[in-house]
């Protein structure tokens, strides 16, 4: 292993590294030895063009436009505006990623493989709420971290499932517009910030990386319709898992051509002489499309772009899941008496759904245009109308969890608070970004003496808490004090 200043890098990287980049590696190695940049991004379905006053006067990331650079000593994880998903903690360079897929209100985008969302919560405030996002991800306890950050951003327009990439086609074949493919790799741009990449690193692994990528870029061709676009990154700096995979795909792939993504201005292209090493020399001009993102280059993180076009101009019919036949909340039909008792069931689930949005939201008819009603068991969902069948796909998340069935009433769901904003609700309660709000991340009462701020008169059942305006969790309010309904899992201690 060879030292260099407090970062221990692998001797065959090292090696690796000197000969691919032969005068440049010293200012390459160089970069280990200075600080890593930090990054965060503005949550635009929040705060639209409002900046969090915790983050006035930080440095913008000028290829991402929410994006910003923060001192590590600001610690913006600790805040309470945190967890109001004001805004997300992302590394600079990741944040490329979804300014070059450039997804669009209303388009259909999967991001498959998505933990822990830092991509997939971009993509949804670039969709702004409109159209159907889909964050798929094997391994089911990152798609729980996953789905608790599409919650947290207040995203309405996502399903969370939790799938191996090749199980995900049979029911979505040529169905999106665009897919983000963030592949899992040999993690070498990440070595300054993490020791368990540099330690978990060797040349097999990068073999192993680059066959699961071919397979997984294999699953998003079939994916995407005519027309459509795949963003393929990574983390890493080999040639094998980046322009190579690049050009492997091409010829497996002639359907597919390569264009210079958004932002890319930003950064060096790729290189092309690097997939000719290994005999793949008819894609040069290709190549140069592709995208390198270089620590000392830049103030972020090793990164890798390709953005693949698909030929056709995609005005057919997409492919995918037929919607099967569906009553009113979505659920399929079903035979006999079952039937008629959970069609009861239903029914009487969602006029109370319907009851509590109109009593508490003031415009519920806008928070309900393009989606539908789903039950599953005592919980309530809204889904975009766009969502197809799912029922032989693992999901975690089939939307925006609305509230949940108690005793005939329903209890709304957390996520339904970080949906709403202030200005959609009749009672909400401003807690500051002080002590009130940290007793309430504790899952404290609440008295109204210690509010900053009032939507009014006397408050009197459910009322979305604030912080610093943007939502942050429900209280139900009785007699002058609110009770807390912060999620017990999600409490600070």
């Amino acid at each position: 292993m060879k030292k260099m200043e407090n970062i221990s890098l692998p001797e065959a990287f090292v090696e690796k590294m000197s000969r691919l980049l032969g005068d440049g590696a010293g200012n390459f190695f160089e970069s280990y030895e200075r600080e890593r940049s930090f990054g965060l991004r503005v949550n635009p379905l929040k705060a639209g063009e409002r900046l969090p006053g915790l983050l006035s006067g930080l440095e913008r990331i000028p290829w991402s436009r929410e994006g910003f650079y923060y001192p590590e000593e600001l610690r913006p994880g600790k805040h309470p505006l945190h967890e109001a998903g004001a805004y997300y903690i992302q590394e600079p360079s990741a944040q490329a990623c979804a300014e070059a897929l450039d997804p669009r209100p209303g388009e259909r985008i999967l991001d498959l493989c998505a933990a822990p969302g830092g991509k997939s919560t971009h993509l949804a405030g670039k969709m702004e709420q409109k159209g159907l996002l889909v964050c798929n991800e094997i391994h089911p306890a990152r798609a729980k971290i996953l789905s608790q950050n599409i919650e947290r951003m207040g995203i309405g327009n996502a399903v969370v499932t939790n799938m191996e990439p090749a199980g995900l086609v049979p029911g979505f074949r040529e169905f999106f517009d665009g897919i983000a493919v963030d592949a899992p790799c040999s993690g070498e741009g990440m070595f300054r910030k993490d020791e368990n990449a540099r330690l978990e690193w060797s040349p097999a692994q990068v073999a192993v990386c680059a066959a699961r990528q071919d397979q997984i870029l294999d699953c998003a061709a079939a994916m995407v319709r005519p027309g459509g676009r795949i963003l393929y990154s990574t983390c890493t700096f080999s040639p094998e898992e980046n322009e190579q995979t690049a050009a492997r795909f091409l010829e497996r792939h002639p359907e597919f051509c390569l264009e210079r993504p958004r932002a890319a201005g930003f950064f060096s292209e790729g290189r092309p002489e690097w997939a000719e090493s290994v005999g793949l020399k008819e894609q040069r001009d290709e190549l140069r499309k592709t995208v390198r993102i270089w620590p000392h280059e830049t103030g972020g993180e090793g990164h890798f772009m390709a953005l693949f076009v698909k030929n056709g101009d995609g005005t057919g019919n997409a492919g995918g899941m037929e919607p099967e036949r569906r009553q009113k909340d979505g659920r399929k039909k079903r035979g006999g008496e079952k039937k008629d008792k959970r069609a009861g069931k239903d029914q009487g689930e969602l006029m109370e759904a319907a009851r509590f949005l109109k009593e508490n939201v003031r415009e519920p008819d806008r928070l309900l245009a393009g989606r539908r009603f789903l039950t599953f068991g005592d919980n309530v969902y809204l889904v975009p109308e766009e969502t197809p069948e799912l029922s032989k796909i693992r999901v975690l998340r089939p939307g925006l969890q609305a509230g949940t069935l108690k005793k005939g009433r329903m209890e709304p769901a957390h996520a339904l608070a970080l949906f709403l904003k202030k200005e959609d609700v009749f009672q909400w309660a401003e807690l500051g970004t002080g002590e009130t709000a940290a007793k309430y991340l504790r899952g404290e009462a609440i008295g109204a003496g210690e509010l900053e701020a009032v939507s009014g008169g006397d408050l009197k059942g459910w009322v979305l808490m604030t912080v610093d305006g943007f939502s942050l969790g429900f209280a139900k309010a009785d007699r002058g004090v609110l009770k807390n309904h912060y999620p017990k899992g999600l409490r600070r201690p």
